[in-house]
Formats: structure tokens, sequence, C-alpha cells
């Protein structure tokens, strides 16, 4: 039961980790410099880069501690 439950969090936290990390701001041109096309797309305030950065930190550490528990086998 524990390790279904751990499963479904491990799982769901890698989920939300994609999605936090596609929600953050293009640093470069990236693909779209090869095009010249203009102005990047996408702006945000620095105080919401700094808050989804915490939050893909907290993500990653939630997705590796349980990637560890439930490759050990410490949780039957």
């Amino acid at each position: 039961m524990l390790k279904t439950i751990l499963s479904v969090i491990w799982m769901l936290s890698g989920v939300l980790m994609i999605i936090s990390v596609l929600l953050h701001s293009p640093k470069g041109d990236g693909m779209g410099g090869l095009a010249s096309s203009g102005g990047s797309m996408f702006t945000s305030a620095r105080s919401a880069e700094n808050t989804l950065n915490r939050i893909s930190w907290t993500l990653l550490a939630i997705f590796m501690g349980l990637a560890v528990v439930l490759s050990a086998g410490w949780v039957n």
C-alpha cells in the first residue's frame, strides 16, 4: 500500500517537474534565432522566475529521493 502511494507521488512529481521546467522563460534565442523572428514571445517577472526555480528544485528533490527509496527496496 505504501509503495503504491510513493510510486504515485513519484510519477506525479515527475510530471509536475516537466511542466514546471517547460514554464520557464527561454534564456536565449534557441531555434528561433535561426529564423530571426522578432523578440521573445514570453516575458516574466523576476519573482515569478524565482518561484518557478524553487518549485522545480523542490520537485527534483522529491523525485530523486523517491527514486532512491523505491529502487533500493526499502519499502515493501
